[in-house]
């Protein structure tokens, strides 16, 4: 990273630029597109949390959360979660910490709405993101959600001090 990274809301500004991020060639099978996720968002809004990912005045990645969903879907309200929903680092920016950092800002978002685990789905198969995810602290549910594993990092806790503790959810 150059700079420190933070998280833009799209706008119609930087929307080219959301839509210019593409993973690896050999990833697309793995996420869906930037493209993809923003029509999600649209239809699903106050659940869908979608980001750019910017390092200075440069779109690195992008993010997008879900938040507060009942998860079984029968309207029970019994097991309400959130957590990160779609994960692309552009294929040139990868392996500079980026991953991470969407990892950190959605925790950190979550917190600031007093939620403390962070679910995570991945594509399942030795080319899918799941070293990723258990490198970071996510330990396998046992549970799917369609054909894939379900993750979760808990507890959260509170937010780190320290320089740029405060920077990941700051956009609101």
């Amino acid at each position: 990273m150059s700079t420190t990274p933070n998280l833009a809301e799209i706008t119609p500004a930087n929307l080219d630029a959301a839509l210019g991020v593409r993973v690896r060639p050999d990833q697309e099978h793995l996420v869906e597109t930037v493209a993809q996720s923003l029509a999600e968002a649209y239809v699903h809004p106050g659940v869908a949390w979608p980001r750019l990912i910017m390092d200075g005045d440069r779109a690195v990645g992008f993010l997008m959360a879900f938040l507060d969903i009942d998860w079984k879907g029968d309207g029970s309200g019994t097991d309400i979660r959130s957590g990160l929903w779609r994960l692309n680092i552009a294929a040139e920016e990868q392996g500079r910490g980026y991953g991470r950092f969407a990892v950190d800002s959605v925790a950190a978002e979550i917190r600031r709405r007093g939620g403390d685990r962070l679910f995570v789905t991945w594509h399942p198969g030795p080319d899918g993101p799941e070293n990723f995810y258990l490198g970071l602290g996510f330990r396998p549910t046992g549970e799917t959600s369609g054909d894939q594993p379900v993750g979760v990092l808990e507890p959260l806790g509170p937010e780190p001090a320290g320089p740029g503790s405060t920077g990941p959810g700051s956009t609101g």
